[in-house]
């Protein structure tokens, strides 16, 4: 176990040193320098897996059908992200996608199961989705979806819940990840258990090498199969933590927040980009209905936070708790009534609904002082990026204040009789509920909150340069984006030379000839339907749907204002691909993107960030890394010669879809411009 100082290498004057050689936003030297560990256990993978959300779940879901050896390390101790420790257990889904069950193969088995689990689709009853669950038991479901997986592809699942990846262990070219460094927690003798504990508390000791009062630690190597290998790479590691940890430890290129604005992002509200303005984070909870008023103690913040909460839309009918209520019940355990409210069961005790609101346990911090995830000057000035000195590149204080924000948010729903967007007459209290703590409690934590906040926005890698992006490829607004760009805003916001260039890029195959031609903007007929990539290897569908950040610091400032025209991108969004060059990061060539942090836009993340999109950019990642393995190709060599011909990279397409993951939704074609049945809403 780790309990020898003499092994253990700080950041120490080395931190110091770095943080100055840093460079922003890019490569760095610091990302080079190692740590000399001794672990207490070597591992060996062929795919090592950073993040055991959906994405992660989804990359060992198609590695294990395939035969291989993962290891999958995960910052708690359950497995799904998004519908287990983050406690959004309500799918994100587009309509006419959904009608379809045009998903990922692994996405579909998952709603069956849950199915199957509850004998119906919808336990909680709610309306903001078609399936609504309790956290806990996603857990459970994805577990043996991962299980049987193994079973029929004949692979090895290694999982290592309570696991943060510290320090990264690069080739003398840096080209590849060689191996990586990690530390694993367990309770330490006479410690309560896991989960006990609010995030805010541990984070950082779960990044520390040392043993503590609190965890016993034990040092793990991940590193290739032992033995010559026939291909190019030993072993593949796949980022798909919720912030992008590997992303910020390797130094690859990544951008963070808002975007400048431009004619692929003409929406950005800013000229210059801003990283500390991400989308807002959720720590979610439980509350079951009772049928008598409970005793609602007064947190000690909450006059704090006060000033934020309200109900945040105007209602013509219908009581407005009861509309947060049911919005996402996960359960409703008892005969339903046949009253109805907002077209599901009206609520009775026993029920139980997740709490996850705009203008409630959102949390929006938008500054330099109080931004979540810290940018690569803040890493730098902070040590993060020195030998050993990864802590998670988290402000700890946001999560303490989003964790006080969302307890606060708990007593204003059942005590609070204000409401900052809606004024007087509106808030009632509705004692009658209990907020539902314990380790076998939704949540699965003895304190309530979900054991790590929904995380809706994270760094993002630039990727490669590429043919018309050669700054680095990403996906971008106007990839996706349905939105009226014949508004005046555009026009003003981006001046008449941008403006025009917006619309040449939306002329799709008449590009080149209103070129030519010196088309006016105004005469330009825009394309209605996403932009189509050669190299797509999943789909995503969801409205650009941006919880935006707050103009002023804290986000509870009383009168605070989301940032202005931030939701100018706010709306529906075509069908759209997930080509591989946006998981293919610059400088190494072993590594590949899952997740929320693949290369787009901040706009564009806005709508792919949800269920779904994680599953299918996950089997992307899972299959890519097969199929380079059979092929003893790297993945950056699939597409580096687009837009010509890439022979491999079209195997790579039939291999995916003929395992039942798609890469376009039907009738995709240059010519057809008729998307008007695919409306999210």
């Amino acid at each position: 176990m780790a309990t020898s100082l003499l092994r253990r290498c700080s950041a120490g004057a080395f931190g110091v040193l770095l943080a100055l050689l840093s460079l922003p936003l890019g490569r760095s030297e610091q990302a080079m320098a190692q740590s000399a560990i001794a672990p207490d256990e070597t591992v060996e993978c062929e795919l090592l897996i950073v993040g055991g959300g959906l994405s992660g779940t989804a990359t060992a879901y198609e590695s294990l059908l395939a035969g291989r050896t993962v290891c999958m390390t995960e910052l708690t101790d359950w497995v799904g992200g998004q519908i287990s420790s983050q406690g959004t257990s309500a799918l994100d889904e587009a309509k006419r996608q959904r009608e379809l069950l045009f998903y990922a193969k692994g996405y579909k088995e998952l709603r069956n199961r849950i199915e199957d689990f509850y004998n119906e689709l919808n336990p909680g009853g709610c309306w903001v989705s078609v399936s609504c669950f309790l956290p806990r038991d996603a857990n459970t479901i994805l577990t043996q979806e991962l299980e049987k997986a193994a079973r029929r592809g004949k692979g090895t699942l290694k999982w290592f819940p309570s696991t943060v990846v510290k320090e990264l262990q690069l080739s003398a070219d840096g080209r590849m990840i060689d191996g990586a460094i990690a530390i694993q927690h367990t309770p330490a003798p006479g410690s309560p258990p896991l989960n006990t504990e609010l995030l805010s508390e541990t984070l950082i000791d779960s990044y520390q090498y040392e043993d503590s009062a609190r965890f016993t630690k034990k040092i793990i190597q991940f590193v290739p199969p032992a033995g010559e290998q026939s291909g190019p790479a030993d072993w593949y590691v796949i980022e798909a933590t919720e912030t992008g940890e590997v992303i910020a430890l390797s130094g690859v290129p990544y951008r963070l927040g808002l975007d400048p604005r431009s004619p692929l992002n003409p929406s950005s509200p800013t000229e210059t980009g801003d990283p500390y303005c991400t989308q807002g984070f959720t720590y979610t909870f439980g509350m079951e209905r009772t049928a008598e008023a409970q005793p609602q103690p007064k947190p000690v913040h909450y006059d704090q936070y006060a000033p934020y909460f309200s109900y945040e839309r105007r209602r013509d009918s219908g009581d407005y708790f009861d509309y947060v209520f049911t919005y996402r019940r996960i359960a409703a355990p008892g005969p339903r009534p046949e009253a109805k409210a907002f077209g599901v069961s009206v609520p009775v005790p026993g029920d139980i609904s997740m709490q996850n609101w705009t203008w409630g346990n959102d949390y929006r911090p938008g500054t330099a002082q109080d931004n979540l995830i810290f940018s690569s000057a803040q890493l730098a000035e902070t040590g993060q990026l020195a030998p050993g000195g990864w802590l998670g590149g988290l402000r700890v204080d946001a999560l303490r204040e989003a964790e006080e924000n969302a307890y606060s948010y708990y007593y204003w729903l059942v005590a609070g009789d204000t409401d900052s967007q809606l004024g007087p007459g509106v808030k009632e209290p509705h004692p009658d509920h209990r907020f539902i703590a314990g380790l076998d409690a939704p949540m699965g934590t003895a304190h309530g909150l979900s054991k790590h906040p929904y995380i809706r926005e994270a760094r993002r890698i630039i990727g490669r340069p590429a043919y018309g992006q050669p700054q680095g490829f990403a996906v971008n607004e106007i990839d996706i984006s349905r939105a009226d760009f014949r508004d005046e805003y555009y026009q003003t916001a981006l001046g008449p030379k941008r403006y025009l260039d917006l619309w040449r890029a939306l002329a799709g195959l008449n590009t080149t000839a209103v070129i030519d031609d010196n088309v006016p903007a105004a005469d330009i007929m825009r394309r209605t339907r996403s932009t189509i990539y050669p190299d797509a290897v999943g789909i995503a569908q969801y409205a650009i749907d941006f919880h935006p950040c707050l103009t002023l610091s804290p986000p509870e400032t009383p009168g605070n204002t989301e940032r202005e025209n931030i939701r100018k991108a706010h709306g529906q969004a075509y069908p759209g691909q997930i080509p591989l060059r946006a998981m293919i990061p610059q400088n190494i060539d072993n590594l590949l993107i899952a997740g929320k942090t693949i290369a787009t836009s901040n706009i564009a993340a806005a709508a792919y960030r949800v269920h779904s999109f994680e599953w299918s950019v996950g089997a992307a990642a899972g299959t890519t890394v097969d199929f380079a393995f059979d092929n003893g190709v790297l993945p950056y060599e699939l597409v580096d010669e687009l837009p010509s011909r890439e022979p491999l990279l079209e195997q790579l397409q039939k291999r995916l879809n003929d395992n039942g993951n798609p890469t376009a939704f039907p009738d995709t074609s240059i010519f057809n411009l008729d998307w008007e049945a695919w409306r999210v809403w």
